[in-house]
């Protein structure tokens, strides 16, 4: 098992301006996160007065916080080259910056997300054998949670891209659940070994050839990420982002037919009120906020992006999971593997995609 820093010692910066909700959730956030028992030290960024203002009304008592003013803000609708040439006044950078120079361990942030890619990839740089960052997401699944990626950032990939998804993803996993052989698997239209397309084959046989250490289960289908049978499934940015806003918006139809069901008469009302601890429970189950903060995995520093609407619970919980990554050393486990897997990749007579094309 790895050996990990003691959360105190730790410091996450926090781009306050972020985010649809607004500084006074985020520090509420933040606020929640601290009587829960984050430890780590908290670098707020963004506009002094207005930090000051959100922790007079979400204080937090004597936990260890510092304020960085910066004056500028990356706007939801910026687009990436735009945040960049105006960026280095604001939150966003600033908070970023604080981790490349060492001050910060982790930076959280509610905010733009292709503005926070562009500014994470030009101050922190890829791991070396990486070629793109990945957006990763937690799946409940019924051993509990999942790590699903790409979920947006790399429309198209290559085979090798698709390895380092599974290593990035394979060290992510174990770094929040210390399970040492975290199951891998390879999102595909069905399981047998000649199913996909060429790339995903190549991608397949490099792994089961290259990484013999990775519990590599090979393909999976759709129905597969939320059994508890696989912990990381792989993919490119296209179809899993597709699969999440799917997930996404199956969840939110279910609980509506749940709620129709259960307010539809007195019965069914007499019947919900006698569940209601249960109810509850489902509700904290499948509440997104349960989930949120999704490293960008590939980056030289850790960066997590909040969803951009999260209110003080989702904020609260990527607070929680940036310290347990921050006080885990899986960056250095990604960087570690995926020189052994490159190297012996090189050997790995995968298929001619541009012959097997014609």
């Amino acid at each position: 098992m790895a050996m990990q820093m003691d959360r105190t010692a730790l410091t996450l910066a926090v781009d306050v301006m972020g985010g649809d909700k607004g500084p006074k959730e985020v520090i509420h956030g933040a606020q929640i996160a601290v009587n829960r028992g984050l430890q780590a030290k908290l670098l707020l960024v963004g506009r002094e007065n207005i930090i000051e203002e959100a922790l007079a009304e979400h204080p937090i008592g004597d936990h260890p916080v510092e304020i960085q003013h910066a004056d500028g803000v990356v706007a939801m609708d910026d687009k990436p080259a735009r945040a960049l040439r105006r960026s280095k006044d604001s939150s966003m950078w600033g908070a970023v910056a604080s981790v490349k120079e060492g001050r910060a361990d982790g930076v959280i942030s509610c905010g733009n997300t292709g503005a926070l890619m562009a500014i994470s990839r030009l101050q922190l740089r890829m791991i070396e054998g990486i070629d793109r960052p990945a957006a990763s997401a937690l799946w409940p699944s019924r051993s509990g949670k999942a790590v699903v990626l790409d979920v947006g950032a790399n429309v198209e990939v290559t085979a090798e891209q698709l390895v380092q998804f599974a290593i990035m993803g394979e060290a992510y996993y174990r770094a929040l659940t210390e399970k040492e052989r975290p199951v891998v698997g390879l999102l595909n239209v069905g399981e047998e070994d000649l199913k996909g397309n060429t790339l995903i084959r190549n991608a397949a046989k490099i792994l089961r050839e290259a990484d013999p250490e990775m519990a590599f289960c090979g393909f999976v289908e759709g129905n597969d990420i939320s059994s508890g049978e696989v912990d990381v499934v792989v993919t490119d940015g296209f179809t899993g982002n597709i699969a999440l806003k799917t997930a996404e918006g199956t969840a939110r139809l279910v609980g509506a037919w749940v709620k129709e069901a259960l307010t539809s008469n007195l019965m069914a009302k007499a019947g919900a009120a006698l569940m209601m601890p249960s109810l509850k429970k489902l509700k904290t189950r499948m509440d997104p906020a349960s989930v949120n903060g999704a490293p960008l995995l590939g980056l030289g520093g850790l960066v997590v992006k909040s969803h951009g609407g999260a209110e003080a619970e989702g904020i609260c919980s990527a607070l929680m999971t940036t310290e347990e990554l921050a006080a885990h050393p899986f960056l250095d486990a990604i960087a570690k593997t995926v020189a052994s897997v490159n190297d012996r990749a090189k050997s790995v007579d995968v298929e001619d995609i541009a012959a097997a094309a014609e």
